[in-house]
């Protein structure tokens, strides 16, 4: 039973409180709580807060357990479809999202690099690339022969002639054929050394007239590469791979492997020097805080959760023996 001192004593400390969380005097609350909780940082390390199992028990729930299904799919893929239908892909130009200076700064970034350049060796030395670019002059080959045969045939005189070679050259056909594809191949052997041997020149010169000859266009012009049902089947795609490749073998060793590498780097650093690693410093603490604070706080004050909230965690201190035995009068 709460007698009247003690009641006035709960009210008091309740209105002290949400008093605290309004206008100025929370502005010098969260600074205040920022140095302070910073002070403790600057004295913890991130070995002495946490372990290495407990970062791996949590990365592995929300990286592996957490359902990546129902609603969450449907949603990226409509905001992905949103994002790409907005209108301001009509105005948007491609030099707009990057300007010409950092586009060549990139490309030449990526075409001097070393990986670069051991793919085009890798591609040019495969027997597949091989194959791939021969059934292409191949298929092009007999299109084109097709193409002429229709041609002739619509002439009765070059019909009659064809016909003829056609029957002469017959029994040579095959090797004949197999002859044109050996030097097919000798053909392409030799451009893919030539692509490996100066490819990221000619990478850069092929990109670089792409972009200039296109840097003007909109956003949207590539719509027509793009549809929307291909952002969707992108984003359903990206969804089923993580979804099976988050549980495998392989992908938890990357992630232990990752925390491990973290805890090597600064398990002796103290959280102010790792929040100060990830760009986390006092001023943004306090700025999120008061960008995000005021009005929540206010909304929650104004229907009464904060009023309540410290009734039900003070309002058992003062029916405590504790509290009995704090204001009982000394001997």
């Amino acid at each position: 039973m709460i007698d009247d001192l003690t009641a006035r004593l709960l009210e008091a400390q309740i209105a002290f409180a949400r008093k605290q969380l309004r206008d100025n005097a929370f502005h010098a609350l969260v600074i205040e709580e920022v140095d302070n909780t910073l002070a403790v940082a600057s004295d913890l390390t991130l070995a002495e807060a946490v372990t290495p199992a407990m970062i791996k028990a949590v990365a592995a729930k929300y990286a592996v357990q957490v359902p990546v299904e129902g609603a969450i799919p449907e949603l990226v893929g409509e905001i992905a479809g949103r994002l790409y239908r907005h209108t301001v892909n009509d105005t948007t130009r491609l030099d707009e999202v990057i300007d010409s200076r950092s586009f060549e700064e990139l490309l030449s970034t990526v075409t001097e690099m070393d990986l670069t350049r051991r793919v085009l060796q890798v591609l040019s030395e495969s027997p597949v690339t091989e194959d791939a670019v021969a059934s292409v002059l191949h298929a092009a080959a007999s299109s084109a022969a097709d193409d002429a045969t229709r041609a002739l045939a619509r002439n009765a005189v070059t019909r009659t002639v064809a016909g003829a070679a056609t029957r002469a050259l017959r029994p040579a056909l095959p090797a004949l054929g197999q002859r044109a594809d050996a030097a097919a191949r000798r053909g392409v052997r030799f451009a893919l050394r030539r692509v490996a041997a100066d490819g990221d020149e000619t990478l850069a010169d092929a990109v670089r007239d792409f972009w200039r000859a296109h840097r003007s266009n909109s956003v949207a012009e590539y719509r027509g590469v793009l549809t929307d049902a291909d952002v969707e089947d992108v984003v359903v795609l990206i969804f089923e791979f993580w979804r099976t490749f988050r549980d495998t073998d392989y992908f938890r060793a990357l992630l232990d492997e990752g925390i491990d590498h973290v805890f090597d780097k600064y398990g002796d650093a103290s959280l102010y020097e790792l929040l100060a690693e990830l760009g986390v410093g006092r001023e943004d603490m306090i700025e999120e805080a008061l960008r995000f604070g005021p009005p929540v706080l206010a909304t929650l004050d104004e229907r009464g959760v904060i009023e309540d909230l410290l009734r039900r965690r003070l309002t058992p201190f003062f029916e405590s023996d504790e509290y009995r035995a704090a204001i009982e009068p000394r001997p």
